[in-house]
C-alpha cells in the first residue's frame, strides 16, 4: 500500500492506523487533520465551508507537496512529517519536530472510546515572536515563553490563533482543554480529548494578510452599528428603573453629556432562567425604553446562561434536556445569589450546544426583553463559570465537557444572533465575557472580564486588548476602571480611572463600568463620570467630548474590520513590521492608522517614552510638533493629557 497518495485536492498519508490528510479551506490555507482511528470527522466547529480552491500536488518516494497560494506543505513518506513553507521561495515557516521513535511529532493516548489525549510538536525559533491566543492575564504582548491553557476562564479567553512575525498563522481547531506551550526550541499543542489533531495554516505576506484569510476562514465580523462607538454606561448594578433612568436624565438633559448605551446589570430578573424584569423594582419597560430613546439612549440588559432550580422554566428545560448534565454527582453546577433566593442559590448552566436549547433561551429573552424595545445584550459568564472548574463533568449534547466546553461562548452568540436575525434585526451586537474563534461572525464583543481596579491590571489590559486584535476579534472593551475594590472618594483611584478612561477613549469599545465601594449600606457605589470630583469630571467630559468627534474615523475602521479583518486597535507592529523598534514598543498602539496612542499605565507619571515608528512623521496631536519616526521620545503627560500622535499629517478631530 502506498503510504502517499492524492484524494482529488487531498493530499493523505497512511501508515499502521494513522491517517493524515491535508487539504486547502480558502486561498493560502491548508487544513490538517489527523487521526488514528479509522475514520476523519468534518467537524466545523470555527469554519465556514471552504472557498473553492485547486492546489498543486506532487507526490515522489520521498514526499508529496501541496501547494495553495502562499502557502505550501511537504510531507514525508517515510514518518509523515510536516513542513509547511512559502510556496515562492520555499523558506520553511513551520515544521513538525521529529526527534526519535520514543518522541514523535504526534502522539496519542486513549481516554475511553475513540477519544484520545493529542498533542502536536513543532519545532521552535528562539528570535521568533507570538501573538494571539484571545485574551490572557500574564501581562505579555509576545507570548513567546508562555504556556497558554486552552480553557476558557473569567479574564481569560481562548482563542486558539497564533500569529507569528514569520507570517504565518495556526488556528488550532480543536476545542478540547488543553495547552499550548510556546518554549524556545519547540511548540507544543495539546487536546485532552478529541477525536483527531485538526488544524489550519494560513500563509501571508503581513499581518493584514493572516487576519483577512482567518476572517474568510472563520466568519467576517458584520458592521459595527454606528451608535455602538459611542460612549456605555454601566457599573454594578442599577437597582431599580428609576435609578438607572434618573442617571440617563442627568448625563444627557441635565449634563448635556453623549451617551449611546446604559446598561441594567444582573439581578434585576425575577429568578435564573426566568429572563424577565422583576416588575417591583422594574414596573414598566416599555416606558422606561421609550424615555431612554428620546434621549438617544439604548438599553442594554445582563443575561446569564443559568437556571435556578426553582425558576419557572427548570423542570421543563430539566426534562427536555435543556441543561448541562454532569457524569457524576448531582447536577447543580454553581451556588451564587439570587434574586428570590433566602441565601445562596443551586444553578445549572443551559446547554447551548442543542439546538433546541438555543431556541428556547432565545424565544424567553423574546418574551422577556425583546418585546419592550431591548435589542442589546450582555451575555455575561458564558465560559461558563463552573464551580471548582470541573469541566470534566459536564455533559453536553455535543459531547463529554473536557472535549467541547470551550466552544459555550460561540453557541450562546450564535443563539442571540439567529434569534435577532429571525425578528429581522440587522443591527447585531451583544458583550460577551468568553468567546472562541469565529465568535466574530455572531457579532459577538468581548470585554476582558472582572478585572482588579489596580495599575497592574491597567497594563495587563493594553496587551490583552492588542492580542485579542491578534485573534481575529475587532470588537473589544475592557471595565473602565476595573471591576473589583474602586472608591471613588479615593485619591488613588481617582487618578486610576481617570487614566483608564482616557486608555477607554481609544478602545473599540468605550465602556465604563465597576463594582464601587460604596460608604452607605446595602447601596452600590456610583460610578458615573461626575463620581470621581470636579477635576475628573472635566477631564472626562472632554474626553467623552473627544469622543464623538473621532466617531466618524472610527467607524470608517470598524468597515475596514468587517471587510478586511484589520482591527481597529493594534500594535505599532502591525502597520510596521519592518521595524525592530515598534516590536520593543511598550503600551502604545496603533487606533486605525492614522492615531498612535500612549496610555499612562504607572501610577503618579506625569511623562512617559513613546516610540514613533520609522517610515512616518509624527505630530504631537496637543503641540503640533511634528517629529521624524524611528526615535523614542519623552512626552508630557500631566492628567489631563494622553500621548497622542498623528501620522503623516493626518488631520483628526483631536482638539475642539
Amino acid at each position: 500500500m502506498e503510504r502517499l497518495t492524492q484524494d482529488g485536492n487531498r493530499l493523505l498519508w497512511r501508515r499502521q492506523g494513522n491517517t493524515v490528510c491535508i487539504e486547502p479551506w480558502g486561498p493560502d490555507v491548508l487544513r490538517v487533520r489527523a487521526t488514528v482511528n479509522p475514520d476523519l470527522r468534518d467537524d466545523r466547529y470555527a469554519l465556514l465551508d471552504a472557498a473553492d480552491t485547486t492546489p498543486e500536488i506532487a507526490i515522489t518516494d520521498q514526499e508529496g507537496i501541496i501547494r495553495n497560494g502562499r502557502i505550501a506543505a511537504r510531507l514525508g513518506a517515510e514518518r509523515g512529517v510536516l513542513r509547511f513553507v512559502r510556496s515562492d521561495d520555499g523558506e520553511e515557516l513551520l515544521g513538525e519536530m521529529w526527534r526519535d521513535p520514543f518522541r514523535p511529532h504526534r502522539q496519542w493516548r486513549c481516554v475511553g472510546g475513540d477519544s484520545y489525549r493529542a498533542e502536536v510538536c513543532f519545532a521552535g525559533h528562539a528570535d521568533e515572536r507570538l501573538y494571539g491566543l484571545g485574551q490572557n492575564t500574564n501581562g505579555r504582548l509576545d507570548q513567546k515563553g508562555c504556556v497558554v491553557d486552552l480553557c476558557q476562564r473569567n479574564t481569560e479567553v481562548s482563542i486558539p490563533l497564533l500569529i507569528s512575525d514569520r507570517m504565518y498563522g495556526l488556528l488550532w481547531h480543536c476545542p478540547s482543554q488543553g495547552r499550548v506551550e510556546l518554549s524556545p526550541d519547540r511548540t507544543r499543542w495539546i487536546a485532552e480529548q478529541t477525536h483527531q489533531i485538526d488544524y489550519c495554516v494560513i500563509g501571508g505576506r503581513s499581518y493584514a494578510d493572516i487576519l483577512a484569510r482567518y476572517a474568510d476562514l472563520t466568519g467576517h465580523a458584520p458592521m459595527l452599528p454606528d451608535w455602538a462607538t459611542g460612549f456605555w454606561q454601566c457599573k454594578l448594578r442599577y437597582t431599580s428603573q428609576e435609578e438607572l433612568l434618573n442617571v440617563a436624565r442627568e448625563h444627557v438633559k441635565t449634563r448635556g453629556l453623549p451617551m449611546s448605551v446604559i446598561v441594567s446589570d444582573f439581578y434585576h430578573w425575577t429568578k435564573q432562567g426566568e429572563w424577565t424584569f422583576d416588575p417591583v423594582h422594574w414596573p414598566d419597560p416599555d416606558a422606561m425604553v421609550r424615555e431612554l430613546d428620546e434621549m438617544g439612549v439604548r438599553l442594554m440588559v445582563s443575561v446569564w446562561p443559568t437556571v435556578n432550580r426553582n425558576a419557572e422554566t427548570y423542570e421543563e428545560m430539566r426534562d427536555r434536556g435543556l441543561l448541562l448534565g454532569t457524569h457524576a454527582g448531582v447536577p447543580p453546577q454553581k451556588e451564587m445569589l439570587d434574586d428570590g433566593a433566602a441565601g445562596q442559590a443551586y444553578v445549572q448552566f443551559y446547554d447551548p450546544s442543542n439546538p433546541a436549547a438555543r431556541d428556547y433561551i432565545w424565544q424567553r429573552v423574546r418574551d422577556g426583553y425583546y418585546r419592550h424595545g431591548i435589542k442589546i445584550y450582555w451575555l455575561d459568564a458564558d465560559e461558563p463559570p463552573i464551580a471548582e472548574g470541573h469541566f470534566d463533568n459536564l455533559r453536553y449534547h455535543a459531547g463529554h465537557g473536557t472535549a467541547v466546553s470551550n466552544l459555550y461562548a460561540l453557541w450562546h452568540q450564535q443563539a442571540f444572533y439567529d434569534g435577532l436575525k429571525s425578528e429581522g434585526e440587522t443591527e447585531i451586537i451583544t458583550l460577551s465575557r468568553s468567546a472562541w474563534a469565529g465568535s466574530q461572525r455572531y457579532g459577538a464583543a468581548l470585554w476582558s472580564g472582572d478585572i482588579v481596579s489596580s495599575w497592574r491590571d491597567l497594563r495587563e489590559q493594553v496587551h490583552a486588548g492588542l492580542n485579542v486584535a491578534l485573534s481575529g476579534i475587532p470588537w473589544w472593551t475592557t471595565d473602565i476602571g476595573g471591576f473589583f475594590h474602586g472608591d471613588p472618594d479615593a485619591e488613588w483611584f481617582r487618578e486610576l480611572v481617570v487614566r483608564w478612561f482616557q486608555y477607554g477613549t481609544f478602545c473599540p469599545l468605550f465602556r465604563l463600568h465597576g463594582d464601587r465601594v460604596s460608604h452607605e449600606p446595602d447601596k452600590c457605589g456610583d460610578n458615573e463620570v461626575w463620581s470621581y470630583g470636579d477635576r475628573a469630571y472635566e477631564i472626562m467630559k472632554g474626553l467623552l467630548l473627544l469622543r464623538e468627534r473621532l466617531r466618524p474615523y472610527i467607524m470608517d475602521q470598524m468597515r475596514l474590520a468587517s471587510e478586511t479583518g484589520t482591527p481597529p486597535m493594534r500594535p505599532v507592529f502591525f502597520d510596521f513590521p519592518d521595524d525592530a523598534g515598534a516590536y520593543e514598543a511598550q503600551y502604545e498602539f496603533l487606533f486605525g492608522p492614522d492615531l498612535l496612542v500612549a496610555p499612562v499605565v504607572h501610577e503618579g507619571a506625569d511623562a512617559r517614552e513613546v516610540y514613533l515608528p520609522a517610515g512616518a512623521t509624527w505630530t504631537d496631536a496637543w503641540t503640533d510638533e511634528a517629529l521624524p519616526g524611528g526615535q523614542t521620545v519623552q512626552a508630557e503627560a500631566p492628567l489631563e493629557r494622553i500621548p497622542l500622535y498623528l501620522r503623516d499629517g493626518a488631520a483628526l478631530p483631536i482638539r475642539a
